[in-house]
């Protein structure tokens, strides 16, 4: 059901909600048994980087690696990602909620424009009302810079904040969200994508996933979406 990516931690958080009694040494005993691995793939690749040096406002780093957020919408994260394959590449930009690891809303485009910026930020604006004073993180980017961003940010009400140049580990809630996305969907895959529109349909089948069913043991055994809807929002 979950295309081997699930360890035994996962397995026997599933089973609990399923109803059954039953301790993970025993889940793990018995996948062993029957060679039910979890995919296990290290592979580092090259970050994109959007940084073209200060071409615009830097914010300050509010969120200084506190990715704590009590309510949904409290602090959100964005990043530009690359899909890389033998003709041609596209870019993944997605906006995440650091409550619940939620994808808010996201643009997959053919070239980093700042236009996928653009159109992410007015798709997320439309699912909250004005004056939230919710803390946006980036990096540096030069989208994230433009004077354009910076005034929408300003009217919607939202603060900004960037990470310091070239510290990754100061988005690594985002960096991790990448990670868990290739390597559940895109490595070890790369030659089953017949076309960039294939991989764009398997980018949005997986976030759709992502948000609804994939469980994570940080938020109690419970997909995003599941996590919400349980704190009553």
């Amino acid at each position: 059901a979950h295309n081997g990516n699930y360890g035994y931690r996962r397995i026997t958080s599933e089973l609990k909600t399923a109803g059954y009694t039953v301790n993970h040494k025993k889940v793990k005993r018995l996948m062993s048994k029957y060679n039910l691995y979890g995919k296990v793939i290290r592979k580092k690749w090259k970050k994109y980087s959007s940084y073209e040096g200060t071409v615009g406002k830097v914010a300050e780093n509010i969120i200084n690696r506190n990715f704590a957020a009590q309510t949904p919408n409290q602090k959100w994260t964005t990043d530009i990602t690359e899909f890389r394959l033998s003709f041609g590449k596209i870019y993944l930009s997605p906006i995440l909620d650091m409550y619940n690891s939620e994808i808010v809303s996201y643009v997959i485009s053919k070239s980093p424009k700042f236009a996928q910026v653009t159109t992410m930020i007015d798709m997320a604006f439309d699912k909250i009302p004005d004056d939230t004073g919710i803390i946006f993180h980036s990096d540096q980017g030069w989208q994230y810079q433009h004077k354009t961003y910076v005034k929408a940010l300003k009217k919607k009400g939202i603060i900004q904040s960037m990470s310091r140049k070239g510290n990754c580990l100061d988005n690594s809630i985002m960096e991790n969200f990448f990670g868990v996305l290739k390597r559940e969907m895109f490595y070890g895959y790369e030659k089953s994508f017949k076309s960039l529109y294939d991989l764009e349909q398997k980018i949005d089948e997986y976030i759709e996933y992502y948000n609804s069913t994939r469980i994570k043991m940080k938020l109690k055994g419970l997909s995003p979406y599941q996590f919400k809807r349980q704190a009553g929002y």
